[in-house]
């Protein structure tokens, strides 16, 4: 994959969304498609993701979480950010 390729998304999640699987199923979701970055819970309640790859992979990456937590999450914010070479596969942070 060349660094053109390569997109990154910072995104928070907002709702129900710790202590219901969130980070683990994000974790399998994003492994599955090859992607990097890491997924951990915040103090106010919320769950930060920063996720690496192709436009399309990020895109299935977080459709699917959004499904498989379509009664959990109340809100989201993503914003393109800049793709970091320290992530090589994707990780929960604790």
């Amino acid at each position: 994959m060349g660094q053109t390729e390569l997109e990154a998304r910072h995104i928070i999640f907002v709702g129900h969304v710790q202590q219901v699987g969130f980070r683990y199923t994000a974790r399998r979701i994003a492994q599955g498609l090859g992607l990097a970055g890491y997924v951990r819970n915040l103090p106010d309640g919320t769950v930060e993701m920063f996720v690496q790859g192709r436009a399309a992979d990020l895109d299935l990456c977080l459709a699917e979480i959004e499904r498989q937590f379509s009664g959990y999450i109340q809100d989201r914010t993503i914003n393109p950010t800049t793709p970091d070479p320290r992530y090589k596969d994707f990780q929960i942070l604790y």
